[in-house]
């Protein structure tokens, strides 16, 4: 099968195509023919030697942490799907490939309303967005969250899971974005250049704070979102775009009794990412049939063209997924 293989950390010139062995299904795995699949922050990362898939390294290092289209093959003990169902999901790495390999628990219907093709804009950042703001970070309906990078793959996500459970929600982005977030139903847009956040958010709950926020930044970020979360509130980290390192002051943190979480799916152990994806299918899932969440698409590329694909997520201009097609 051809693949992007990371042949060495560096440029986007360490990406190249390859041919690679086809992957063997195990007894409770299927095999998938991927139709598209998806760019992410980790596969830049991965790309530098920042963001290692877990376990052993493999023979060949292809990215991707998702895909969509049709089941190739079965494993013996697989019962609940079969060889042409339309499928997407995610996967620790791989997924910028022809063929991979997923647990049949990992697997998730292509919602019947869409194309397979668009379906890889939907599983790693409504997953992720699902993951933080539900179950880490308990939001609920009427509660009010604060969301950085609203116009990113989990912001746009984000947005429309918040909205959908019948909360409130502010994010902050860029002035160029700030429209896109609007229409997708973000209550309050905060222009990170013009405003500080803060004192938006102050305003905005008059002085009580959101229930939970979830960040991608980190950094300088992290004293900023004490101040924005109420009492026993929730902090969600799941990204550190502006810096692994931070600072907290105790003295914020202790009388507000909130909690700091951090979280990621990519190196859970597999029983917790089942867990993780079964209530994505439970909770979330109907609502793409019924059409009140959709995938936000920013541009496609071809498998050949990985190198601009990369090069492009890098500028930050894109709203919404990177889709590259196979």
């Amino acid at each position: 099968m051809r693949a992007v293989v990371i042949t060495e950390y560096g440029d986007v010139d360490v990406l190249k195509i390859q041919e690679v062995p086809d992957p063997d299904p195990g007894p409770d795995q299927v095999l998938v023919e991927v139709t598209s699949s998806a760019m992410n922050r980790a596969d830049l990362m991965q790309r530098q030697g920042q963001y290692p898939a877990p376990g052993p390294k493999p023979a060949y290092e292809v990215p991707g942490l998702e895909y969509s289209g049709r089941i190739a093959a079965v494993g013996s003990q697989v019962m609940d799907w079969a060889v042409g169902d339309a499928v997407m999901g995610i996967v620790a790495g791989g997924a910028m490939a022809e063929l991979v390999v997923t647990h049949e628990r990992m697997l998730q219907p292509v919602p019947s309303n869409l194309d397979v093709a668009d379906a890889a804009a939907i599983p790693e950042v409504f997953m992720t967005a699902h993951d933080a703001l539900v179950t880490q970070g308990m939001l609920g309906s009427g509660a009010r969250a604060l969301v950085h990078a609203g116009a990113s793959g989990v912001g746009t996500a984000s947005i429309q899971i918040v909205k959908a459970l019948g909360g409130e929600i502010a994010v902050t982005c860029s002035a160029g974005k700030a429209s896109a977030c609007r229409d997708l139903g973000a209550d309050v847009v905060i222009d990170y250049a013009e405003h500080d956040f803060v004192d938006v958010i102050a305003e905005w709950t008059d002085g009580s704070g959101v229930d939970v926020v979830l960040d991608v930044i980190g950094g300088e970020y992290l004293a900023k979102n004490l101040r924005c979360v109420k009492v026993q509130g929730r902090i969600v980290q799941v990204g550190a775009m502006g810096g692994p390192v931070a600072s907290l002051p105790l003295g914020a943190l202790l009388p507000k009794r909130a909690s700091l979480i951090g979280t990621v799916l990519r190196s859970r152990p597999i029983e917790q990412k089942i867990d993780a994806n079964q209530r994505f299918l439970k909770e979330l899932f109907p609502r793409f049939t019924d059409g009140t969440l959709k995938p936000v698409i920013d541009s496609r590329y071809r498998l050949e063209e990985i190198a601009d694909a990369h090069t492009y997520m890098a500028t930050n201009a894109n709203v919404g997924k990177i889709l590259i097609d196979l």
